[in-house]
């Protein structure tokens, strides 16, 4: 091949993995796979660019912090929750201040301890004020409101009827926690405290608006401008929603990014105790603490920061921030016009595509090791960038389907090299691929002087398999079709053996023999071993159809399995030999796997697996068994899912107490309850028959072990 057909095919080898790359990470994006990723990016973004905007100076925030609470148990007797003329006193100063808005992110939902004068008081204060607006919460409790409360002068914002066709529709809520008549009726405003964060419990998106009751409830961000703002009704349109001059862009559940400012707590902030004692002296005549001019023609908005309130939530900016900033940021973003919007899809997948390509095709072309490192760095930090443009542009651009196309591209290319161009060393795996695990192999390659005679006393959990009636299948079909047949069966039931850590030993005809916790360690060995044997009924189940059409024969096989000490490793001459092992524990597996006939079980495990085991499965207890070349009894278990118990779990019980009868010598007993369920269980049908053979012919001595007599 010449260098240009070379450069040609490495181009286009680059392209197909490239395109490959980017379609495999926009699935696992659109499946929601890559939010553990993008979330920490998005976060890193919006405080790389966290700053304060043209509005934010337009905004005050009143907190009820630690010190606050502690002057007000300490100066004026007020215990938690504070009365209610607390919150009039403050009403009152930003009254007298002329703020442009006035929110309290607090729920009045309870009457005053102190009193129902206590809620007059506050209800004349607000009253007072015209700019007030308090707090609502939307709730899945049954017994909240589920209309606008009458007598209320706020009672919702109409919705434009064009509203019905926009293709983004509005959250909906059905009841809404309210404030107590007297707090509630004279506000001239109510919002929604609710910040719905994210799964991962971060605020990054807030929904401007709900609708509650055929009208629209806005959030407290919101409704702290639209206190002071004419408007007639709102208007959802296809990604925005319309309000009194506003446009605010929404995602497809209604909700808007928030665009955070920085630094931390941004915007100026005065305690809850400054605001009652300035509005006190003022009364007195004298000079307040707090000049009201501060909040003069300000939004201002009050809420909780004391830890022991619980009103602090994760936001993008890192530590814990009070509930009221998730607000005060939409307040910000509305007042200065920048919300962020998400960018259309077509962007994503255009930038995950394009570096999918790069890295497929750069890749290709990357003939040494530290090329490839820095390869691979910059694949890794690149997709950023068109993150961060489009940010400081105002979209939201996901980042991590690029972030795992452009290093995946980079890799798969790499592997390529090292396939296509030869740079692999195969000799190992290809003189030992037919009789060693993938494991074993991987290990022998790392330690090529494991490769001599040997073994190790180790615990291995071990399994025998043999097909149900072999000997007629053979007999009826030709060596070729037998050949194959046997293939497929063997290669389903060994992919699963090798996906949970198994070593394969040998094929005996239709028999498999394979263990686990050699050559490699794998602490879980029992469970693992199990489940493979669990999945292995399970696919084949799935296959049994295919295999009777194609062979007029339905497989169906028998797994017995043990726990033991056994010697383990290569075994045979200095020219040929076999990762093996020896001992009692493979002879008892072998003898579970035959007395599955005579339950009717496709799985029997003994009572040194199940120890192993835990809570993994659901064990059924099958018997105490005495096998041949064993004199003592062991007990044995039939496992399955959880879930299989539980579709079965009324057979289950009383398999069980037919089992407990068995044991106790209780034959007539045992044969009735295991002859309820005997048309429905295998095992149940098994212990009838037997429970009727010992009524005939009842034992000299019970010990309620049963014996088998042959292999």
């Amino acid at each position: 091949m010449s260098a240009t057909a070379h450069a040609k095919s490495k181009l286009w080898h680059g392209l197909v993995i490239g395109v490959l790359s980017a379609a495999c990470a926009l699935c696992l994006w659109h499946l929601g796979f890559l939010n553990w990723l993008e979330r920490p990016l998005w976060d890193l973004r919006a405080r790389l660019f966290a700053s304060p905007s043209a509005a934010t100076d337009r905004i005050r925030l009143i907190y009820l912090d630690q010190s606050s609470l502690d002057w007000g148990r300490r100066e004026q007797g007020w215990p938690w929750p504070w009365p209610r003329e607390a919150y009039a006193a403050i009403v009152d100063f930003c009254r007298r201040a002329e703020a442009e808005s006035l929110a309290f992110d607090v729920l009045f939902t309870e009457p005053s301890r102190d009193g129902v004068e206590d809620d007059l008081a506050f209800r004349e204060a607000i009253a007072a004020c015209p700019v007030f607006a308090a707090a609502v919460m939307p709730t899945a409790d049954e017994s909240a409101p589920k209309t606008w409360p009458d007598g209320f002068r706020f009672k919702g914002i109409r919705l434009d009827p064009q509203t019905g066709s926009a293709s983004i529709r509005p959250p909906e809520v059905a009841a809404v926690s309210f404030p107590i008549p007297e707090i509630g009726e004279p506000c001239c405003m109510l919002g929604s405290a609710h910040a719905l964060p994210d799964s991962d419990n971060i605020v990054r998106r807030l929904a401007p608006a709900a609708v509650f009751d055929g009208r629209l409830l806005p959030a407290l961000g919101l409704a702290s401008v639209l206190v002071s703002t004419n408007f007639e009704s709102a208007e959802f349109g296809k990604r925005s929603l319309s309000i009194g001059g506003i446009s605010i862009p929404l995602d497809s559940g209604g909700r808007t990014i928030l665009r955070w400012r920085g630094p931390h707590q941004v915007h100026r902030a005065v305690s809850a105790q400054a605001v009652i004692q300035s509005e006190v002296r003022l009364r007195e005549g004298a000079k307040p603490v707090l000049d009201p001019s501060e909040f003069k023609g300000r939004h201002v908005l009050f809420g909780f920061t004391a830890p022991a309130l619980g009103d602090l939530h994760a936001t993008p900016m890192g530590a814990l921030q009070p509930g009221v900033t998730c607000h005060a940021t939409m307040l910000d973003n509305i007042l200065a016009g920048d919300f962020m919007s998400d960018a259309p899809p077509w962007a994503c997948a255009a930038w995950t595509l394009l570096m999918g390509i790069a890295g497929g095709i750069l890749g290709r072309f990357c003939s040494r090791p530290w090329l490839a490192a820095v390869l691979l760095l910059c694949s890794a930090a690149l997709p950023s960038a068109a993150g961060l443009v489009a940010y400081q542009a105002g979209f939201w651009l996901p980042v991590a389907p690029a972030h795992i196309a452009s290093p995946c591209g980079v890799v798969a290319a790499l592997v390529v090299n090292y396939a296509v161009e030869g740079r692999q060393k195969r000799f190992i795996k290809n003189a030992f691929k037919q009789y060693l695990s993938p494991h074993f192999i991987e290990k022998l390659i790392e330690d090529p002087t494991q490769l001599r005679l040997g073994g190790e006393a180790r615990d291995l959990t071990i399994f025998f398999s043999d097909v149900k009636g072999f000997t007629s299948i053979s007999e009826s079909l030709d060596a070729e079709r037998l050949t194959s047949l046997l293939n497929e069966y063997l290669t389903a039931m060994t992919d699963i053996i090798m996906e949970e850590g198994g070593t394969v030993d040998k094929y005996e005809g239709d028999a498999i023999i394979a263990f686990w916790n050699a050559p490699v360690a794998v602490p879980d060995h029992a469970t693992r071993g199990v489940n493979a044997a669990i999945r292995c009924q399970a696919a084949l189940a799935i296959l049994r159809p295919e295999l009777a059409r194609k062979y007029g024969h339905g497989i169906y096989c028998r797994i017995g399995m043990n726990t033991g000490r056994v010697v383990v490793g290569n075994m045979g001459s200095s020219q040929r030999f076999n990762y093996t092992f020896l001992g009692d524990a493979g002879n008892l597996a072998s003898r579970l796997e035959g007395a599955n006939k005579i339950f009717g079980t496709n799985i029997m495990i003994s009572e040194f697996t199940a120890r192993s085991l835990g809570n993994a499965f659901y064990l059924r207890e099958l018997s105490r068994l005495r096998v041949v070349g064993r004199h003592e009894p062991v007990r044995v278990f039939e496992p399955m899912t959880h879930d299989d118990a539980g579709r079965r779990s009324d057979v289950l019980e009383t398999f069980s107490r037919g089992l407990q009868a068995f044991y106790a010598g209780k034959f007539s007993e045992a044969a009735a309850l295991f002859e309820t369920i005997a048309a429905a269980d295998s095992p149940a049908k098994a212990y009838a028959e037997k429970c009727r053979t010992l009524l005939q012919t009842p034992p000299t001595s019970w010990s309620g072990v049963w014996e088998l007599t042959e292999k």
